[in-house]
């Protein structure tokens, strides 16, 4: 299976390198626009700050964020979840508590974004149909993922409650172990909370297939993510993975995870992080990055702290730590521009297609999609925020990804397993 799969990539990879060597490149850029302007393009996980939800800042603006309306109308992305993101903390009353605070927040900020700040522009979207219905009236299209079932506590009613807001799929952890499942990080220590997935678990996973929502598997351990697509009686995706043969980080997928993706029916959305897609390029840029940094800092006198170091000055001194090291970036910036690239070259577009190929090659071309995972730490060069989503296209057409194909990849496969999911519930509630 191992040199089956290595050959097909090859394969891939050379008729790629031939597609692009015999087309102009005109000629390529004007096939791929009119393909990206005829596909639906969904990106399954964009981050949000909810303080850029208010009547004051929000994104019918130009903001800094990788994703706002602006942005995504430049670049052509027409949906994006955006993400009910919450951080793994204690297992108790208080720690579920504040986790259902936080992720209250953010569904009522994505609702007042759809419906009090720019309904005009962008909609929610609560099943595939309406998808489909939003996109071909013009506006953009917002979904709702959960990243983290930590805030639903022991109370499994709140799934429903999720799924009522518009939450349509979510994961079971994130980083550190949840009361669900355990997490890709105890691969660091081997130190596992529920040896995969725990009672509680199980039982959220019959829920959500009742329900409609889809099972997200991008941060639980290997283990808990084969026993979820072994129980699942629906398609599960993993909402911002990539593919650990190509990045070996715990937070992409193994080829026996993937294998059993495609056993299960799901979709591995593609994710556009660098370490992610190339752990070694990433670790040469950032180690060339702070090299520069750090030649600039002693220049001025100014001494890097480590993240726990900065935290734990007083709060004055915190700040004007803060203040000067904005300063020191700025300065190292023109160095940064100049010399970097030729250095250490950064993690592109390319290499984030490299991970679509072998996929595609892997499981077939009904199982692979894309995500960018925003402002979360997302970002590559070629498609560094929303604005620049037509050179992912570009580069599928010049690996020689048909329309159709394509079509497949930027959303028509997640649409599918919507629809799969939203059938199996129905099934599951008329029995």
């Amino acid at each position: 299976m191992r040199l089956t799969t290595l050959f097909t990539a090859i394969l891939i990879f050379g008729m790629a390198a031939c597609t692009s060597n015999e087309t102009d490149e005109p000629g390529l850029i004007e096939k791929a626009r009119a393909i990206h302007d005829n596909v639906i393009t969904m990106d399954t996980h964009a981050d949000i700050n909810t303080g850029n939800f208010t009547e004051e800042i929000n994104y019918t603006q130009d903001l800094s964020t990788q994703v706002t309306l602006p942005k995504m109308e430049a670049g052509g992305l027409d949906a994006a979840f955006f993400i009910v993101y919450t951080g793994q903390d204690t297992l108790s009353p208080e720690g579920y508590a504040d986790a259902y605070e936080n992720a209250d927040d953010k569904f009522k900020a994505i609702h007042r974004l759809t419906e009090e700040i720019a309904p005009d522009r962008i909609e929610l979207a609560y099943n595939a149909a309406d998808v489909r219905r939003i996109h071909s009236e013009g506006k953009l299209v917002a979904l709702i993922g959960v990243e983290n079932a930590y805030p639903v506590g022991t109370d499994l009613t709140r799934i429903e409650e999720f799924f009522n807001r518009g939450a349509r799929y979510m994961s079971l952890a994130h980083n550190g172990h949840s009361q669900f499942s355990d997490s890709n990080t105890g691969e660091a220590d081997g130190e596992w909370l529920h040896d995969g997935l725990s009672d509680l678990g199980r039982e959220a996973i019959a829920e959500m297939n009742r329900l409609g929502i889809m099972v997200d598997i991008s941060h639980p351990s290997t283990k808990a993510n084969m026993e979820t697509m072994q129980l699942s009686k629906a398609p599960v995706i993993a909402s911002h993975s990539s593919a650990r043969s190509i990045s070996n980080v715990t937070r992409n997928l193994n080829d026996e995870e993937l294998m059993m993706l495609k056993e299960n029916g799901g979709v591995v959305q593609t994710v556009a992080l660098r370490r992610y897609v190339n752990a070694e390029k990433a670790a040469a840029r950032s180690e060339a990055q702070n090299a520069i940094l750090e030649e600039v800092a002693r220049a001025e006198e100014f001494e890097i702290l480590s993240r726990d170091e900065a935290r734990a000055l007083p709060e004055d001194e915190r700040n004007a730590y803060y203040d000067r090291w904005r300063e020191i970036r700025e300065m190292a910036q023109p160095r940064i521009e100049a010399e970097l690239d030729d250095v250490a070259p950064g993690v592109d577009v390319a290499d984030f297609v490299d991970h679509i190929d072998y996929m595609v090659g892997l499981i077939g071309i009904d199982h692979v999609g894309i995500s960018s995972d925003f402002d979360g730490g997302g970002g590559i060069d070629g498609w560094n925020d929303a604005s620049e989503t037509f050179n992912v296209t570009l580069e599928l057409v010049r690996r020689g990804y048909t329309e159709e194909e394509i079509r497949k990849i930027w959303g028509g496969n997640l649409l599918r397993v919507m629809e799969e999911v939203e059938k199996v519930a129905a099934e599951l509630q008329a029995s």
